[in-house]
């Protein structure tokens, strides 16, 4: 029984033998070549180099964009803001306007102070870094999600820095408006324009600008920052750091914007913020020449009713396996053929030119360069031109008499062959 089992465990590994589709070549049958050694040096170079891209890759992460309809109506959304003008600030007015209806009191409150068009040094490094960093992103990298959300907790606030130094020896000649408002979900319209706002009844407002010459208006604008929802570190947003002059008195600049509601959760970042595109558009106001409306800035948004949903997921890693599979292999058999194309074309080189193996040799050269065969060095002693000293068992006595030789019998070549 036993033995059996040893007979059946043979029979297996022998089948088992059968099946393998990795067969061995014996070493002795191996021939190397230095072109052969270069070539598999840069192929393991160039597999090497394709790994480490595809670990890169497959270890990095991907945004994924859903549309989702925003079903949170009755929330309020959050208004920041920032803008100097170049008018005194007792010459402006400030506040929203929307659909509802809500009196301008009820959004909240902005704060105004006088402040000095021209820029300190350090204000204008800031500016010039905001205006740089948009201009990058809407004219070179256009994917700006892929360095928004990723940054994890970024050290740069924003903000226009203090004033440094002394101030300057006369009157302000600016107004600064900043401050946050709470506006609904719906369209509205902030506006900045001459004259202090007053309720009108029954519903909406008014603003007083009777008092007012034409050289107190200027709508030229500096708008450090404007954005809806919480403020968020390391952001720019689209008008950051924007400035528009007019040489007109009465000048109307207008800006449309689309807001959409943004739900960020990946890895480093998990926030709820506002997307916005912005249109901008301004004419001077000229009623003889049929250009008619209100100076002032006029910001007019509206919020769509679609919510985008940001994740950050990986890539599966079977892909990762599949392609790397693809990589060694393919890298393998493309060196592989290319190693016979070499072969290939150094020999017909060779055999041209009559180089390497190839060279012509004289027939005595040719005949010495042959491998030594073993057989061939074996000598018939009776084909021997010299007495043999022991042939068959001969031996010397010993008063120095030779033994008779037996004589040589013919060997039974069926015998030789079986064995």
């Amino acid at each position: 029984m036993q033995r059996m089992n040893v007979v059946n465990r043979k029979n297996a590994l022998k089948v088992v033998k059968e099946l393998d589709a990795f067969p061995k070549v014996p070493d002795s049958y191996q021939e190397t070549s230095a072109a052969g050694g270069g070539l598999s040096i840069i192929t393991f170079v160039v597999i090497g180099i394709l790994v480490i891209s595809e670990v890169s890759y497959y270890t990095s992460t991907d945004l994924e964009f859903d549309y989702e309809v925003d079903t949170n109506f009755s929330r309020k959304v959050k208004l920041n803001l920032d803008i100097t003008v170049a008018m005194k600030c007792h010459h402006l007015g400030a506040d929203v306007l929307d659909q509802t209806g809500q009196d301008v009191l009820g959004y909240g409150h902005l704060q105004q102070e006088p402040a000095y068009w021209e820029l300190s040094p350090k204000q204008k490094d800031y500016q010039q870094f905001v205006q740089q960093v948009n201009d990058y992103f809407q004219e070179d990298y256009h994917a700006i999600q892929h360095v928004l959300w990723r940054m994890g907790n970024p050290t740069f606030a924003g903000g226009m820095p203090e004033r440094e130094g002394p101030k300057p020896s006369t009157a302000a000649d600016a107004c600064r408006i900043y401050g946050s408002l709470e506006v609904n979900k719906v369209a509205g319209n902030f506006h900045i324009t001459a004259g202090k706002s007053v309720p009108v009844i029954p519903r909406g407002h008014a603003h007083l600008a009777m008092m007012m010459d034409l050289s107190d208006y200027n709508f030229t604008h500096r708008i450090d920052h404007f954005s809806f929802g919480d403020k968020v570190a390391g952001v720019i947003y689209p008008l950051d750091g924007s400035e528009m002059f007019t040489t007109y008195n009465y000048h109307n600049f207008q800006y449309f914007m689309q807001v959409v509601p943004t739900e960020v959760r990946t890895y480093k970042t998990n926030m709820d913020t506002y997307q916005f595109a912005v249109t901008e558009k301004n004419r001077a106001i000229n009623h003889s020449a049929g250009s008619h409306g209100n100076p002032g800035i006029f910001v007019k948004y509206d919020l769509t009713p679609m919510m985008i949903r940001v994740t950050e997921v990986h890539r599966p890693y079977w892909q990762f396996l599949v392609r790397l599979c693809g990589i060694i292999g393919g890298v393998f058999s493309v060196s592989g053929m290319l190693n016979g194309l070499v072969q290939i074309l150094m020999d017909a080189v060779c055999c041209r030119l009559k180089w390497g193996n190839y060279k012509t040799q004289k027939y005595d050269e040719a005949v010495s360069s042959l491998p030594a065969d073993p057989l061939s060095q074996t000598t018939s002693p009776l084909l021997s031109t010299e007495p043999p000293e022991e042939i068959f068992g001969s031996a010397t006595l010993s008063d120095n008499r030779p033994t008779p030789v037996p004589t040589p019998q013919t060997p039974n070549l069926s015998v030789l062959h079986q064995q």
